[in-house]
């Protein structure tokens, strides 16, 4: 049995949610002074590998602390999609069952290949990470309900598609214009007269409105060993372990991976490999 560790590192150069506080460190001790280093942190939960709480987004949902140990860690895979995502792609269950066999009540993390943009990766790009990111199609969160699935996670600063956030629909009005550069590139790939049907004012933040009142809930910025091949479309174990947070909407976590090293591919004996779809248009 091997482990994977599957977390990005934090830091305060790290990108951030945007209209959020930014990780903030500073020492507060210094050995030569005090005889002990120590650190003073103030941040949001939302940066760096993290998991998501009801709470989040429902006034009396389930907290960090109050989530069962058990949901944690247990089966699951990791579905690889990063030979259909370049910028603002969209993909959808059907391209997630084709790869893997993915089963009731599994974790479910989603390798885009993403997280090689975060900031502190050597090919990192802070505005393609956050603006042009890929995302799911709005159908996964009833596709997730009927799996059963409690945990679930993305390489990726959100779960939700750039256009069901505010980037694609806000973010610096009145200012830089973010969101109009981020819709119009959109636009261009999938069609303007496609937009009201693909990504619906009912769709805006729907993996978190839809999916949290359930106990569905999911880990945003995974990276680390997530594109190790042998990780991915096989059944393996997972975990994403919070902090014991009393009350919190959401928490740094470590994520992991455990892999038998005899373990089979989960791809679905009737089905090939899928073709790589055109990027693109």
């Amino acid at each position: 049995m091997k482990i994977y560790d599957l977390s990005q590192p934090l830091n305060q150069d790290c990108s951030f949610w945007p209209f959020y506080p930014p990780f903030e460190v500073k020492y507060i001790k210094r050995k030569a002074e005090h005889g002990v280093n120590a650190q003073y942190i103030m941040t949001s939960n939302h940066m760096g590998t993290h998991l998501d709480a009801p709470r989040h987004f429902v006034t009396h949902g389930r907290t960090i602390d109050q989530i069962p140990v058990e949901w944690m860690w247990g089966p699951g895979v990791i579905v690889d999609v990063s030979d259909i995502c370049d910028d603002l792609a969209l993909f959808t269950p059907k391209d997630l069952e084709a790869r893997a066999d993915i089963r009731d009540g599994d974790i479910l993390f989603i390798h885009t290949g993403w997280h090689k943009y975060s900031f502190l990766s050597p090919e990192g790009d802070e505005e393609r990470y956050i603006q042009r990111h890929p995302g799911p199609h709005f159908s996964i969160c009833d596709w997730l309900l009927k799996k059963k699935i409690h945990i679930w996670g993305v390489d990726m600063i959100s779960t939700d598609h750039p256009m069901n956030l505010p980037i694609g629909r806000f973010l610096g009005r009145g200012g830089l214009e973010h969101w109009q550069k981020v819709r119009a590139k959109s636009e261009a790939k999938f069609g303007k007269k496609n937009m009201a049907t693909l990504f619906p004012d009912s769709a805006y933040q729907l993996t978190h409105n839809a999916l949290f009142p359930h106990d569905c809930m999911h880990v945003e910025n995974l990276g680390g060993d997530i594109s190790r091949p042998e990780l991915h479309n096989k059944r393996i174990t997972l975990g994403a372990f919070p902090w014991n947070f009393k009350g919190g909407e959401a928490a740094f976590c470590r994520a992991v991976a455990w892999l038998d090293e005899d373990a089979k591919p989960a791809r679905r004996a009737a089905q090939s490999k899928p073709a790589a779809r055109k990027r693109g248009k």
